[in-house]
């Protein structure tokens, strides 16, 4: 049977991710590979304060995570994250195969050919943009200088 590519976003405990955050980070690992997944890229996304309490806590610890598992592991993956004490929420969505690449590259911090491609086209853009900006001043200063001694004249 052929493996999907899943995105699984968790809201873990930021008290217990403090205590101990490589055993926190292995759980969720833990969790994936004990289901027959394969981790594609886990990362630490951000720690921030909830919009509303979670089991008491205010505060959440977001951890981001690509895998490759199959659809008929999912459910004993999502009982699994159930019952970890560390996970307050997750959110597991399948990702579509033509942007698996591209998301689990972002994940790592590595830049696409797409990216690199889109981001030389746009240097030279931004640099006309920025010559055209530098002669708009110019252009108003003459066209300032130009009315004030038509002002002139017809004071005298």
């Amino acid at each position: 049977m052929a493996s999907n590519v899943y995105e699984c976003l968790f809201i873990l405990d930021s008290n217990r991710y403090a205590r101990d955050p490589q055993a926190v980070a292995q759980g969720i690992s833990d969790m994936v590979t004990n289901n027959d997944g394969e981790i594609l890229v886990t990362r630490l996304w951000n720690e921030q304060k909830l919009a509303y309490p979670i089991n008491g806590n205010r505060k959440g610890t977001y951890w981001l995570t690509y895998f490759s598992m199959e659809g008929t592991s999912l459910t004993a993956f999502e009982r699994s994250c159930r019952l970890n004490d560390n996970v307050m929420r997750n959110l597991t969505i399948k990702i579509d195969p033509r942007l698996v690449d591209t998301l689990v590259s972002h994940a790592k911090g590595i830049a696409t050919a797409a990216e690199e491609a889109a981001e030389s086209t746009e240097k030279p853009a931004a640099d006309d943009a920025a010559s055209d900006t530098a002669d708009a001043p110019t252009a108003e200063v003459a066209a300032t200088d130009s009315a004030e001694p038509a002002e002139s004249s017809t004071e005298e």
